[in-house]
């Protein structure tokens, strides 16, 4: 007897999400629970767990399908025998098998994010570790294979895409390849938002630079006894979400939001910290963080991390937010100017630390530890004056962190 796999209830307001990728495929033995797809809905990728033990029978609808709450996506026939697994055989063959680059990698699944890295790289996925949810390919797996130098490349074929290529193509110095993939429900509600910010807001980017070597100091001295007494790094986020309550304590505007005609001020401090994920970026938020101590902080923004990278982020996580933190620095980045994340009011963009030449107060020249901070935020409610305080409140807490222990 078969039972419905359905798409389980998505979040508040939330009626569809779209097919990101199969798990499973039609005959494969499965567990009670055990996840046999992932769907994507605007802010996150959820994963679809067997109702009962048995075999995946047909697959109903398709990756990049849209699917409604209470659609039925698959059936599971009951048993494992072999009775079981006949019925789903002939549906087998007309499903989507498995995303692969080569004969040798056909039982790999890989999300098309993943696929699309694996062909524009032309590496075997077979031989990179995956340290995804089930041991499944990530992007970073596959950027660190290919960084580590041990990438070779897949068996000669003409082509990693498989698409025919002219004769002379490989002689002028390499393939043509082209592949078209849709964008996720998650890519495509991140840039609806971006564009109607740049198209509501009145933005604009006031910069500053901060000297690192208190912070750098700090927890070069503190980093292993913090580690030993709350089991988590002490990192630079912790420093920056701290002096970013105070100076939000200060100028309130940039913690506040516009909603019609009327200026919404919070009395608390959520904070959305930008968090790379397999499928993008995602914002979850640090809820009261003005209330919370470092290891709090840190605590947190490391389990952010763990389940965005196992794809276990869920709605209520990216709920609110009232102001963004985004670190370009983890990736190298100088200096930018970052979006803001409606209906919030203001972003601050974190940067690489490079040493640079400092006039001191004496009038001599050090090479110090020196960081670009950005603020983006709404010109209709926050004026150049408050960006600015805002941004010397930081730099203040950040040059001298013993601002932060005593709420000045």
């Amino acid at each position: 007897m078969a039972t419905d796999v359905k798409v389980p209830v998505l979040g508040e307001s939330i009626t569809e999400a779209t097919v990101g990728e199969w798990l499973k495929q039609p005959g494969d033995a499965v567990d009670a629970d055990e996840p046999i797809a992932s769907l994507e809905t605007d802010k996150v990728a959820l994963e679809v767990p067997a109702p009962e033990a048995g075999v995946l029978g047909e697959l109903k609808v398709q990756v990049g399908d849209t699917v409604e709450v209470g659609a039925v996506i698959t059936t599971i026939e009951a048993g494992s025998g072999a009775a079981a697994k006949a019925a789903p055989a002939a549906a087998a063959e007309s499903a989507p098998a498995p995303a692969s680059t080569d004969d040798s990698a056909s039982s790999i699944t890989l999300s098309p994010a993943v696929r699309r890295l694996v062909l524009e790289h032309g590496v075997d996925p077979s031989k990179i570790s995956g340290t995804g949810k089930d041991g499944r390919l990530t992007k970073d797996d596959v950027e660190k294979y290919v960084k580590s130098g041990a990438a070779a490349p897949l068996a000669e074929k003409g082509t990693a895409t498989g698409a025919e290529v002219p004769a002379a193509a490989p002689a002028a110095g390499g393939t043509r390849g082209e592949e078209r993939v849709r964008m996720t429900r998650l890519r495509q509600t991140v840039a609806k938002r971006l564009k109607e910010a740049q198209d509501t807001a009145a933005l604009l980017t006031t910069f500053n630079d901060v000297d690192m070597t208190a912070v750098m100091e700090t927890r070069s001295k503190y980093k292993e006894l913090f580690a030993k007494k709350h089991g988590v790094k002490l990192g630079f986020m912790g420093f920056f979400a701290k002096a970013a309550c105070l100076a939000l304590k200060d100028v309130p505007s940039v913690n506040a939001q516009i909603d019609g005609d009327e200026i919404v001020y919070h009395d608390y401090v959520d904070i959305s910290v930008a968090v790379s994920a397999p499928n993008g970026l995602v914002v979850p938020v640090i809820r009261n963080a003005e209330a919370m101590s470092f290891a709090d902080v840190e605590n947190t923004i490391g389990d952010f991390g763990k389940r965005a990278k196992d794809g276990t982020l869920t709605m209520a996580d990216m709920k609110g937010g009232t102001f963004t933190i985004s670190n370009g620095g983890v990736f190298g980045s100088l200096m930018s100017t970052p979006i803001i994340n409606p209906p919030q009011s203001a972003v601050l963009g974190l940067h690489r630390i490079e040493q640079r030449p400092v006039v001191m107060p004496d009038g001599s020249i050090e090479a110090r530890p020196m960081m670009y901070l950005a603020l983006s935020y709404d010109h209709r409610l926050i004026d150049g004056r408050e960006a600015v305080t805002f941004l010397v409140r930081i730099k203040e807490a950040i040059e001298d962190p013993t601002r932060l222990l005593i709420d000045l």
